[in-house]
């Protein structure tokens, strides 16, 4: 499927849902790369990674590193009108964390594996706590 038919056929938010499946699965690898440890002390570090904060952070970290389509997925994800309420974290802030995700489902669907990687390199080389 090319970019321009993942964009006509899905909704952001459509996008947004893969997109979080797929960077949770980059945490989890990663984290149980850094060594094996007991479920609750991995579980607790990629939250460090998937909290609506980390992910608003690593956007504007990766911003300046997109192509011209990826930030218009990242744009039509922030502005995607949502259904849900935020638990535990601004509405800006979910937005953003909404566009993230959306940006990770674009690019698993245009199986562009290789930018995925480079992206969560990025994103770990900044570390959870940046």
């Amino acid at each position: 499927m090319t970019k321009e038919e993942i964009l006509r056929n899905y909704s952001p938010l459509a996008l947004a849902y893969l997109g979080d499946g797929v960077y949770e699965l980059y945490v989890r690898a990663y984290v149980l790369g850094q060594g094996n440890c007991q479920s609750q002390k991995l579980h607790k570090k990629a939250q460090a990674f998937v909290s609506c904060g980390a992910q608003e952070r690593f956007l504007e970290r990766l911003m300046p590193l997109l192509a011209a389509d990826e930030q218009e997925v990242v744009r039509r994800g922030r502005n995607a009108k949502t259904h849900s309420k935020p638990r535990s974290a601004a509405y800006g802030t979910y937005h953003a964390a909404t566009g993230f995700e959306a940006l990770w489902g674009y690019l698993y669907l245009a199986e562009e594996t290789q930018r995925l990687e480079e992206l969560f390199a990025v994103i770990a080389e900044s570390g959870a706590e940046a």
